[in-house]
């Protein structure tokens, strides 16, 4: 599937902007910032604004196209892929990683059974990346 039919996979009418913040968000596994989103895409779309790639990046959060991560309280990160998975920041290098976690439907079942309506799950984890912990030992 196309960036375009993806979009309109989840109801959202393709623009040029649209396609070009979607595109990089799926191909970027980096968890982007609105600045890096911005700096990456505004050579190529000169009439791309900070406004147009927050506005985008919101409509994306709320028809489920992407996520908003809070794992770091300076800056909100983007998340282009919706699975169901969590997130592991290194507090050396700052990097945010992609971790497997229990499915979505076993994660709602704890919780449904005592009478809970799960709309969201986040899994955020802090620590040092592998990266780091061998740089670290290595000195």
């Amino acid at each position: 599937m196309n960036v375009y039919e993806y979009l309109l996979s989840y109801n959202i009418k393709p623009s040029v902007q649209r396609i070009a913040i979607m595109d990089y968000l799926l191909k970027h596994h980096t968890h982007p910032c609105i600045d890096e989103i911005y700096l990456a895409l505004c050579k190529d779309i000169p009439t791309l604004s900070k406004t147009t790639v927050y506005n985008t990046l919101k409509l994306f959060i709320e028809h489920g196209a992407a996520r908003m991560l809070t794992i770091d309280e300076r800056n909100a990160c983007f998340d282009g892929d919706t699975s169901m998975h969590a997130h592991f920041q290194c507090k050396t290098c700052g990097k945010i990683y992609d971790i497997p976690m229990k499915t979505e439907s076993e994660e709602a079942d704890l919780l449904h059974k005592d009478g809970f309506q799960i709309e969201e799950i986040h899994h955020y984890y802090k620590g040092i990346c592998p990266e780091c912990l061998n740089e670290k030992n290595e000195n």
